[in-house]
């Protein structure tokens, strides 16, 4: 879904609202070549090298969907606004790419299991974390990873879910965890920023 950073929580109705500017942010739509490039580097750390299935959670427009069906994977996205589903569908025309209207917590994949479950901007929002890291890490082969991208923003009233939190979130359900910081690459943001963000890869035993 949308980038929550603002520290809102909104309807499916507001996300369906936003959708055609959506792209507009830097760190959506990825059309500035620098920041794009930045994203693709990323991706293609955190994800494994050999061609998988990706599952993209709350994928909005589609635009991680894309770097990663670029280096190979085969993606299946979800989201809750049939705007942004319909966007990421033309983003990903002629992709080995399926976009499916749904619950990120809850994604109407069936028994489907994949290699990599791709979450960004959107654990910290839901009620329930540590139950939704479980049903995520049962969405994946042995072997495969969650890549989770989040942070904490605002100075007032901060919202988010800091890296420490999100670790000991994660150390009963995976293997190992590699926590790697993005605030100072501003690259992927288009932009300077001050606030916690940060990447968490973990591994499911094989």
């Amino acid at each position: 879904m949308a980038n929550q950073s603002d520290g809102t929580t909104s309807a499916r109705v507001d996300w369906d609202a936003a959708a055609a500017a959506f792209d507009d942010e830097p760190d959506h739509g990825l059309r500035d070549p620098e920041v794009r490039d930045a994203w693709a580097g990323r991706l293609r750390d955190w994800l494994p090298a050999r061609a998988g299935d990706l599952l993209d959670l709350g994928c909005g427009t589609g635009s991680l969907s894309l770097l990663a069906a670029e280096q190979g994977h085969r993606v299946t996205g979800v989201d809750l606004s049939p705007a942004m589903i319909e966007l990421a569908r033309a983003k990903l025309a002629g992709r080995d790419a399926v976009f499916l209207l749904g619950d990120a917590a809850a994604p109407p994949v069936g028994e489907q299991r994949f290699d990599t479950v791709l979450v960004r901007h959107l654990l910290w929002a839901l009620p329930d974390p540590g139950r939704v890291l479980r049903h995520w890490r049962d969405l994946l082969r042995p072997g495969g990873r969650l890549v989770l991208v989040e942070g904490v923003w605002g100075t007032v009233s901060p919202v988010g879910i800091p890296a420490d939190r999100l670790t000991a979130l994660l150390s009963p359900l995976t293997g190992q965890t590699r926590v790697e910081r993005l605030s100072d690459d501003a690259r992927l943001w288009g932009r300077e920023v001050t606030d916690e963000r940060y990447a968490a890869v973990a591994t499911v035993p094989s």
